[in-house]
């Protein structure tokens, strides 16, 4: 076993006997096979749906904490393979053997490529496509079995991000056209007595399925995790049967999901091993599967979930809970229409000097020791400054700020790490009404990563020319340190080292 692709490899080197994540060695295998199958795919077959489905898929249930079912691994291994012929099958060993420089950027890639894979496949869900962004998909899977220089390769990192931008703008498009733009919305932590379900992940349509199959049937419906912003969704507020948030961030859900009376779906990624006090009662659909838990295919059919929850009953009592810094109330709904709204009153009072600074502070949240420093840092920040988040980071400090600039709440949830295209567009804009480039903006990235979707956000970041994002709370192990220092000196990319330093360094 040899893997490095997330934030928690271990001794940031690589894990070889088991991942931290808790894959074991087979089932890392199956996924590189996965891989070099997908390689020899894109080199040898015809560029059609059927094959770009096969890409799409395959490359989402490699990234990390998605998939942890041999048996399911190995039959999409074996309808990839049917699908091509290879004289000379391609395997990832050459990828992991090659000079480090090589690897490296050649490893940046291929994350990349799988991250977009799961924002494209969340697009193609509701039928948005691009050929733009499905032609990448063959082109940057040859290039891990091609001899290309340092250059050529540095070049296809950045238009992995460039490509990235067009997959994210396409989800965000599919999911507003859907459901409506995100409004403004507080959201609840407390669980109501009475059976219900929490949903998992990021997958929207799953939500608006399970709650139309639960309609009218006593059932109450918790997201956890990136399934946060869902209340902000109009098209999926109109339910009144959703009603809160259940627990925080996924590395917690072991914790959280422990002997409660309810079902658990699971849509996508992050996805931690499935607990025995919880195995009878988890249920995994889509690409996302775990021995020995009940999947939901793709007719979509909740009919199990709906009967084991009606079966347990649920709480006897209202459950009073609240989050990771003792707030019992979410605000979400800030995407790229609502604060765009308010662009010219953000500008207005930037000018007023009652605005001094933006802070983009997000990414994905981790078990590993460190991350507090995000919660730490957001604490510190002035309170003449806006605080923009997105993905699960943000269950580090979302429950804290109830407090406004003038009429400006001073943090603004923009939504899930698929959500990230609004924190662009918002840049954007600020820049346009500024008449500035964004580098000149008052405005400071800080980002925390865990797997392979924020890698392709952070490539989408750079190829942007965004400059100075602090990163941590580690730096990837797969960087060689060579490409690392390309990386600090192109694009001044900073390690996290402490708020008050950090701060410091920003403000002046």
């Amino acid at each position: 076993m040899f893997c490095f692709q997330c934030e928690q490899t271990k001794c940031n080197k690589y894990c070889q006997d088991i991942g931290v994540c808790g894959k074991t060695e087979l089932t890392a295998f199956l996924q590189d096979k996965i891989v070099s199958a997908l390689v020899d795919l894109a080199n040898g077959a015809e560029r059609n749906k059927k094959n770009t489905n096969l890409i799409i898929e395959g490359l989402f249930m490699t990234v990390t904490n998605v998939n942890f079912d041999d048996s399911f691994l190995q039959k999409s291994l074996d309808v990839i393979k049917n699908s091509y012929y290879s004289e000379t099958p391609f395997d990832i060993k050459q990828l992991w053997a090659e000079n480090d420089d090589l690897r490296s950027l050649k490893s940046i890639i291929l994350f990349g490529l799988k991250g977009m894979a799961a924002f494209a496949y969340h697009a193609r869900r509701f039928n948005f496509k691009s050929e733009v962004v499905d032609s990448f998909f063959y082109e940057g899977l040859q290039a891990l079995s091609k001899d290309l220089s340092l250059n050529e390769l540095g070049a296809l990192v950045l238009k992995t991000g460039k490509i990235n931008l067009k997959a994210l703008e396409l989800l965000d498009k599919a999911n507003t056209e859907t459901y409506g733009h995100p409004i403004p919305t507080y959201v609840s932590t407390n669980i109501e007595e009475g059976p219900f379900i929490v949903v998992t992940g990021h997958d929207l349509q799953d939500l608006a399925l399970l709650l139309e199959q639960t309609k009218d049937k006593g059932i109450n419906i918790y997201t956890h995790g990136e399934m946060l912003p869902s209340h902000a969704y109009p098209q999926l507020k109109k339910y009144s049967h959703l009603k809160g948030n259940f627990g925080t961030a996924w590395q917690n859900q072991q914790k959280e999901f422990e002997n409660i009376p309810a079902p658990i779906l699971f849509t996508t990624n992050c996805m931690m091993p499935v607990e025995e006090s919880y195995a009878d009662r988890a249920y995994t659909t889509s690409v996302v599967s775990y021995p020995n838990v009940q999947h939901i295919d793709n007719n979509k059919d909740f009919t199990p979930l709906i009967k084991k929850s009606l079966e347990l009953g649920g709480y006897k009592t209202m459950q009073k809970r609240t989050g990771l810094n003792g707030g019992s109330v979410l605000s979400v709904g800030y995407g790229r229409n609502t604060v765009i709204s308010v662009a010219d009153r953000i500008v207005d009072l930037l000018h007023d000097g009652k605005i001094k600074h933006i802070f983009i502070v997000g990414g994905c949240d981790g078990a590993k020791i460190g991350r507090n420093y995000y919660t730490e840092f957001v604490r510190k920040i002035p309170s003449d400054s806006l605080i923009l988040t997105y993905a699960c980071g943000k269950y580090r400090f979302n429950d804290i700020f109830t407090d406004k600039i003038e009429d400006i709440p001073r943090i603004m949830d923009m939504g899930q790490c698929n959500d990230t295209y609004s924190a662009i567009k918002i840049v954007e804009e600020l820049a346009k009404r500024l008449n500035c480039s964004i580098g000149g903006l008052p405005v400071s990235f800080v980002i925390s990563w865990y797997e392979q979707k924020s890698i392709s956000i952070l490539l989408t970041l750079l190829y942007l020319g965004i400059q100075n994002i602090r990163l941590g709370p580690g730096m990837p192990a797969f960087v060689s340190p060579n490409i690392m220092r390309m990386l600090i000196n192109k694009f001044k990319i900073k390690p996290i080292s402490t708020p008050d330093e950090d701060l410091k360094a920003i403000l002046g």
